[in-house]
């Protein structure tokens, strides 16, 4: 048993009757990363951190992008090493084995359906107002049912949107969304450029109010710089996408390298940039959970054109982070159903090149779960999907170093145990920092994962 539970798979170029077209260039990838990596977490999430680590934001800003850093430089190594469609879940069964390779799937797949559905509802909560001011659409068919809404049809309406440009075809698309990356990245530098001067090192006493690790407040909150790290994490993932698309990439060798470290070293300093902004501008008890922080600050500064500025901005152009992580989903759904661990018809590919049922499926799936199900506290289990997904890939570069010291490397991670270290040790340190809850439903989901495994997947894989 143990030999079929950790048969590892073979990568064989162009072996596959299922594969998808070479239209990818570097830039479209680095666009790719960075519209995944920017949008509702430093949009957002910049207000809870401040209500979880007070002005210490900025610690567990770099923390979370440290730790996302070395992983990223993993990302990279086994990218260049294995140029094949599936991202962590293909690297872990090519160096571990199937039974580790199918609980990362599984884990991808969770991150990738919450994180589409939570920014479309997210979007649609920016998009609402105007379109019932201006269309008179009910807010009944804007919200789930946990707000005492029917249905949310504009979260719906841009998963399909976004749906029907994959199909069409991913190159154009990946042009459309390196144009929104654009708009994305000019708003938030308009918003340094704004806050910045409002810098006084007041706003920063006392540093660190609630401390350094996890704890539980007297008002039944969790804080901490570590507690805000685990929840601002999910601002910085998004580079793990561009990896799924190894297989549609030009030059694989060097697009992806330069596509997933140079999106990371990007979004980290705009990311550092905009917190030092925003805690320095106002007290982060102003914008402490507010749902729209840095449009709060402009209008705390005296800037309501420029707060306006920003919110249609974030209306116009956090459907990249739809695109990317949507992207993502589909490609780890159609490498799993090319291993026989899905089903095999949802591989069957279209006349461009995109594969048409899976990316149907996946709009369906998220949709339902965008204009019905209430998202609350389970989006962090988006967070616990990729905790595991970059550590897997983190180990699969140390044991590779080990195994395969002298393989063909394009691209080499420096220090690989320092910086595989970082990434490993990191990550589980931000998984025991999630809620304990988040902690229970992620096993649960496992635990389902490996009966589908078991009653389902494994005498269908086909390793090799």
């Amino acid at each position: 048993m143990s030999d079929s539970l950790f048969r590892r798979k073979a990568i064989v170029p162009d072996a596959h009757e299922h594969k998808l077209a070479r239209t990818l260039g570097w830039p479209h990838l680095v666009a790719l990363g960075v519209g995944a990596i920017v949008g509702t977490g430093i949009l957002t999430l910049i207000g809870v951190g401040a209500d979880k680590a007070g002005p210490a934001v900025i610690l567990s800003f770099v923390i979370a992008g440290l730790i996302c850093a070395c992983a990223a430089l993993a990302y990279a190594e086994m990218a260049t090493m294995i140029p094949a469609s599936g991202s962590a879940y293909t690297y872990s069964y090519v160096v571990i084995g199937e039974l580790i390779a199918w609980i990362v799937g599984w884990s991808l797949i969770l991150e990738y359906s919450l994180v589409v559905s939570a920014v479309a509802v997210g979007w649609s909560g920016y998009a609402a107002p105007l379109l019932h001011e201006w269309a008179r659409v009910p807010q009944e068919l804007m919200q789930g049912p946990e707000l005492g809404g029917i249905v949310n049809l504009p979260a719906i309406a841009i998963i399909a949107v976004v749906a029907g440009m994959l199909l069409y075809s991913m190159r154009e698309s990946a042009t459309v969304n390196a144009i929104l990356v654009l708009v994305k990245i000019v708003a938030l530098a308009v918003f340094v450029a704004v806050a910045l001067p409002a810098f006084d090192a007041a706003n920063l006493e006392p540093f660190s109010p609630f401390g350094f690790a996890k704890h539980m407040g007297p008002d039944g909150v969790e804080r901490g710089v570590m507690a805000a790290a685990a929840i601002i994490f999910f601002a910085f993932y998004g580079f793990d996408a561009i990896a799924t698309a190894a297989e549609e990439a030009k030059n694989p060798d060097r697009d992806l390298k330069i596509g997933i470290v140079g999106s990371m070293i990007a979004c980290v300093l705009i990311y550092i940039a905009v917190a030092v902004a925003a805690v320095g501008a106002i007290s982060y008890s102003r914008f402490a959970n507010s749902p729209e922080p840095l449009a709060l600050i402009l209008r705390e500064l005296g800037q309501p054109l420029a707060a306006h500025y920003l919110a249609i901005s974030a209306v116009i152009a956090l459907p990249t982070v739809i695109l990317a992580f949507f992207y993502g989903q589909s490609r780890i759904f159609f490498t799993m159903a090319r291993d026989g661990l899905l089903p095999a018809s949802l591989a069957k590919l279209s006349a461009r090149g995109t594969p048409v049922r899976i990316t149907i499926f996946t709009a369906a799936v998220v949709a339902v779960l965008a204009g019905f199900i209430p998202l609350g506290e389970l989006a962090a289990l988006a967070n616990a999907g990729t905790l595991a997904a970059f550590t897997a890939v983190s180990v699969c570069m140390l044991i590779m170093r080990r195994r395969a010291p002298d393989a063909p490397r394009t691209f080499r991670a420096p220090m690989p145990w320092v910086v595989g270290g970082i990434a490993v040790l990191g990550c589980i340190y931000l998984f025991c920092s999630l809620p304990a809850k988040t902690q229970l439903w992620f096993l649960v989901w496992n635990i389902g994962g490996l009966a589908v495994y078991f009653l389902y997947a494994r005498s269908r894989a086909v390793a090799g």
